[in-house]
């Protein structure tokens, strides 16, 4: 009998947007599915997508994802082309694409990819709904950061 591989918890991601955090305040994560061409998942499994620009907009009642780049690899067929920048359809359900429509026709609200991950052999998209920050709110985030940090190295030179 074979055993069953051990999931590693933070093995499955493939790729972070860190600045999506930093800029936006996030008001509500949804998982949606990627539609794929081959080669993508191939690139995929090798950890070549950067999904630190991309954004989703809604068209005609669906989503799509812009922004998101998958760099072909090198032993990719010669007879297919790859389009690294190409705008990728999310897979979401009618309620959630109607959720998102309805908050984003709200002021200021946007939706962005957080994080690129597999979930079983599927690969998906947390995407966020989010409200952009002013700049003296990313110096607030900076400052509570901070302090946490002070504040954890003031605790460890008092129990001495």
């Amino acid at each position: 009998m074979t055993k069953k591989k051990s999931h590693k918890p933070g093995s499955a991601t493939i790729a972070l947007n860190k600045r999506a955090r930093h800029e936006y305040f996030i008001e509500e994560e949804i998982e949606a599915g990627l539609s794929l061409q081959g080669w993508e998942v191939k690139s995929l499994r090798a950890g070549k997508a950067n999904i630190s620009d991309s954004y989703v907009l809604l068209k005609n009642g669906e989503a799509w994802l812009f922004g998101a780049t998958i760099t072909p690899l090198n032993v990719a067929s010669t007879h297919v082309v790859c389009e690294p920048m190409r705008t990728r359809k999310l897979l979401l359900k009618e309620r959630e694409l109607n959720s998102l429509l309805g908050q984003i026709n709200r002021q200021g609200y946007t939706v962005v990819a957080l994080s690129l991950y597999w979930k079983n052999a599927w690969a998906k998209v947390k995407i966020g709904v989010a409200k952009g920050k002013k700049e003296y709110d990313k110096r607030t985030d900076i400052k509570e950061r901070q302090w946490q940090v002070d504040k954890a190295r003031i605790m460890k030179n008092a129990n001495r």
